[in-house]
């Protein structure tokens, strides 16, 4: 059985699009491959290690990496999945191939202000609309619903 190959996209590959691949290979029984990247990677925020580790992820060795050096690699995926607001997410380079693009819009953990407790608890919310998303989406995909689906 061929795996179904997704990219999660957002500005840095510091937060959301580290915690959707997290999800989705925790999720998703070997029937996925996923990779994630930035626009402009950055460092892996230190909130969303922490929040990840809470639910047994770790994050604190995973780097990030460039949305355009994938591109230019000619790497191809059935999803390209951005997690990034709307406006960021027309940054993100059409892959060659047939690809099925799909944006998951999420606050970046980079911008909240407060306590660190006020933003851990912010960047939970996030993580847990993401773990939600990721669960719809591999269900979506079984059962042949999710937009767009097509045959590889």
């Amino acid at each position: 059985m061929e795996k179904t190959t997704v990219l999660f996209v957002c500005v840095h590959n510091s937060a959301r699009s580290q915690m959707a691949e997290a999800f989705l290979r925790q999720l998703g029984d070997e029937k996925f491959e996923v990779e994630s990247a930035g626009l402009k990677p950055g460092e892996i925020n230190p909130l969303v290690i922490d929040v990840m580790r809470e639910v047994g992820i770790d994050l604190s060795s995973k780097s990030t990496q460039s949305v355009f050096d994938l591109y230019k690699k000619g790497r191809l995926y059935n999803y390209v999945i951005t997690v990034c607001d709307g406006a960021n997410a027309q940054s993100c380079p059409l892959f060659p191939g047939i690809s099925v693009r799909q944006n998951w819009s999420f606050e970046d953990p980079a911008g909240f202000t407060g306590t660190y407790e006020e933003r851990l608890e912010r960047t939970r919310q996030i993580r847990d609309q993401i773990k939600q998303d990721v669960e719809k989406f591999i269900a979506e995909v079984e059962k042949g619903e999710a937009s767009g689906l097509f045959s590889a």
